[in-house]
């Protein structure tokens, strides 16, 4: 069995690189168990990450690297899907370039994918442990709660950065998602939904890393925006979003 994890950077020079080598040295041990690379897909970065990168390439043939002039998560864990189809990887999954998931975290979720087709990292199941402050936990379950209603998805936590899929599952939904920014992961889970594909969600470990990019209050009415504009993609309404797209670019807002 052989398994690709997608990272996904953004100006992350000074937190990569502990990331990389943390994840080798832990994954190395388990060759025995079955292979594995690390992709990491830049995005828009502006720092030097891409220096990091190639750099810890040189040290570990286990990493791979893209490198991208447009931003968005979204957008780089799909073009890390498109790349990693391209091998004969059996699971295909992706955790954040912070570390907030380790290594053993992220381990966890293979041993127990079992029959599954894929298997998601929780932070509000029974038994997962996370340090939120206040306000986040508060807008996270807040916004999960709306994607709930929204799509009907039966998860504790959709946002959670660590999910793996049976590679059946990416060549089935890569060319239906349409949301590469704050609605990516609902959107990924909603077309896994209608595919009839079993998810299960995993009580998991995270831990809130200091300078941390999202700004709290702006990216909640942000990720709200998307939902709604993800809703009406799948719904008789979705004539309102072509309209929208063809406003010009100082009258729209990010999603």
């Amino acid at each position: 069995m052989k398994i690709c994890i997608i990272i996904p950077a953004y100006n992350e020079e000074k937190r990569l690189g502990r990331t990389l080598d943390t994840y080798v040295k832990f994954f190395s041990q388990k060759k025995k168990e079955f292979d594995f690379e690390l992709l990491v897909v830049l995005n828009a970065c502006k720092d030097n990450t891409l220096g990091i990168v190639k750099k810890y390439c040189k040290k570990y043939k286990e990493i791979r690297y893209l490198d991208f002039e447009r931003g968005g998560k979204g957008f780089a864990i799909i073009k890390g899907f498109e790349d990693a189809l391209k091998r004969d990887n059996d699971l295909i999954g992706f955790v954040d370039a912070d570390m907030a998931t380790s290594p053993k975290s992220f381990d966890d979720l293979i041993k127990n994918i079992g029959i599954s087709d894929g298997i998601i990292a929780s932070r509000w199941k029974k038994g997962a442990r996370q340090n939120f402050k206040l306000i986040r936990k508060i807008t996270s379950r807040g916004f999960n709660f709306i994607s709930r209603s929204l799509f009907l998805l039966p998860y504790e936590d959709t946002q959670c950065g660590a999910k793996i899929f049976k590679r059946k599952i990416i060549e089935k939904i890569i060319s239906k998602i349409t949301i590469t920014e704050w609605a990516f992961d609902v959107n990924v889970l909603y077309e896994i939904k209608k595919q009839n594909f079993r998810i299960r969600e995993h009580p998991t470990i995270w831990t809130d890393q200091k300078k941390s990019k999202l700004k709290v209050i702006e990216n909640s009415i942000q990720m709200f925006l998307a939902l709604m504009r993800l809703r009406l993609i799948h719904s008789p309404f979705k004539f309102i979003i072509r309209l929208y797209d063809k406003l010009p670019k100082k009258f729209k807002i990010s999603h």
